[in-house]
């Protein structure tokens, strides 16, 4: 077989957080804006990041809820009312004190002594009791309820330590918030936003993911139960990919969401919020990106197919550019995947093959490149993305399909590449949970240094609370080891907690995490 030349310098199996970062900036993703934590990012992943907003959106609208909007600016005294949810917040709080700055006489500004607020303001990290307030003033009677409301935002967590797209002082995401008269219905739509982030990441991200309740430990500041979707990226480590918060009356008690009931009492709303970020980005770079690049799915790829002419600045390009907007024209009025088909003919001046790999690296799901020759047989010179290799000769593995022939079967292998990539990160993820782990010493031999690769360990616990959980998360954290979730489908337990050597009573995974 001949050597393979990748298009990055960089191999996911020599070092992964460096291939990551070379991934975004080879498939111009993003950028670093000059402000510590903060990305730009650019039109190839900002319209990633659109077609997932548009896809959850859908999803968010179908199921009645309605988008509004909240302000960015949360007075502190917000934050006050409810004492776990400022504290899981208080480290991570940006804050604004002046409204005004002044020259320091020195060709400098400074804020305005004159100029401090009464109240500080946090800028949004989260829109629980704002958004709180504004249900206490809209809710007033059971027949208000349930109130299904969602925002898409930006927000602002102070992190130490940044990553594009995985971790970043400011992020974009949406925010569900709701309120309904009882346990029982606010838990099932706790459960329904969970069900919707499944179907949304698996579905249209072809992320394979476990649905589960989080440990006590890893609960939303204030919540009664928290709720994630947990991917498993290349490297064995897990994304938490989105969470649904059961929230109970506690910030309703904290805000004053309450309502007339049936029987003219006075009642707590229960509430709930839940949310994605952009972080789901970064979890399409880890699950689907292989050594040369990006491989975006079908479904959230801003251009589906792109045409490249082999143009020679002659006047032989203008039939050749007629022939490819032939073919556009022809691909633009399909349907795949339910939506008209995305194609883009890439008229810009280059050698085809330079933009060929330009549009590898970005991950576009089908290449077609054109020469007078094509046209002249009717043919088109293919290669997919997800398959660009012929592992035999080491050479692209382009087809030469008949334009119509290709055209006819379009759909169908956009579909088809869709499905591989699901159905590549499934098997890697089911083949990296390793079970019947019985012993803690069991569970840190599988994950010594060294391990290239360990994935995740599902283990037996009796799911200890307070200082008894508190020991187990320390055991844990000195092998940088955190619980994921315990797994909707998992079996029931029948065995011994691998931690207190009680009697187990539910099953909970273990991995190391972004």
């Amino acid at each position: 077989m001949s050597q393979i030349r990748h298009a990055l310098s960089v191999k996911r199996s020599d070092d992964f957080a460096q291939w990551y970062q070379e991934v975004i900036s080879a498939a111009d993703l993003a950028e670093e804006s000059g402000v510590r934590g903060c990305m730009v990012i650019k039109p190839w992943g900002f319209g990633i990041w659109e077609r997932i907003q548009r896809l959850m959106d859908d999803r968010i609208k179908a199921a009645g809820v309605q988008n509004c909007y909240f302000p960015i600016f949360i007075p502190l005294a917000n934050f006050t009312r409810e004492a776990e949810h400022v504290e899981g917040f208080a480290k991570e709080m940006a804050v604004v004190t002046h409204h005004r700055l002044i020259s320091d006489g020195k060709g400098g500004l400074i804020p305005d002594p004159a100029a401090r607020l009464e109240e500080p303001l946090v800028v949004r990290p989260t829109s629980e009791t704002i958004i709180g307030d504004a249900m206490a003033r809209w809710i007033q009677s059971w027949r208000d309820l349930p109130l299904l409301t969602n925002q898409w935002a930006n927000v602002v967590r102070w992190e130490m330590r940044t990553r594009m797209f995985l971790r970043t002082s400011e992020f974009l995401w949406q925010e569900g918030h709701t309120a309904h008269e009882n346990r029982e219905d606010a838990r099932a739509e706790t459960l329904r936003a969970l069900e919707m982030y499944r179907a949304c990441v698996e579905d249209d991200l072809a992320m394979p993911v476990v649905a589960g309740e989080k440990p006590e430990n890893e609960r939303f500041p204030g919540a009664v139960e928290t709720w994630s979707i947990e991917a498993m990226m290349q490297d064995g480590k897990a994304l938490q990919a989105g969470t649904s918060h059961y929230l109970g009356t506690n910030f309703a008690d904290a805000a004053g969401i309450k309502y007339q009931d049936r029987e003219g009492k006075e009642a707590l709303c229960h509430t709930t919020s839940w949310g994605v970020s952009t972080r789901l980005v970064g979890g399409v770079i880890m699950t689907h990106g292989d050594d040369d690049g990006l491989r975006v799915p079908p479904k959230i790829a801003p251009h589906q197919i792109v045409i490249l002419p082999m143009l020679r600045d002659k006047p032989e390009d203008e039939p050749l550019l007629a022939y490819c907007e032939e073919v556009r024209a022809a691909l633009a009025g399909l349907s795949a995947l339910g939506e008209p088909v995305r194609v883009l003919l890439d008229k810009r001046p280059g050698k085809a093959a330079a933009k060929r790999w330009d549009w590898v690296r970005k991950g576009a799901p089908v290449i077609i490149e054109v020469g007078s020759r094509d046209m002249e047989g009717g043919k088109l010179a293919v290669l997919r993305r997800d398959a660009i290799w012929n592992m035999e000769t080491g050479k692209s593995a382009f087809t030469y399909p008949q334009r119509e022939d290709f055209t006819a079967g379009a759909a169908d292998l956009l579909a088809e590449i869709q499905q591989v990539l699901y159905s590549e990160a499934a098997a890697r993820r089911d083949a990296n949970i390793t079970r019947g782990v019985s012993t803690m010493d069991e569970v840190a031999a599988h994950f010594a240094e060294g391990q290239k690769n360990p994935g995740w360990v599902e283990v037996q616990w009796s799911k200890p609370t307070g200082a008894a959980l508190d020991a187990v998360v320390e055991r844990l954290k000195a092998l940088k080891l955190t619980f994921r979730n315990v797994p909707i489908d998992a079996p029931p337990a029948n065995g011994t907690c691998i931690f207190t050597g009680e009697p187990a009573t539910e099953r909970v995974l273990v991995a190391r995490a972004y």
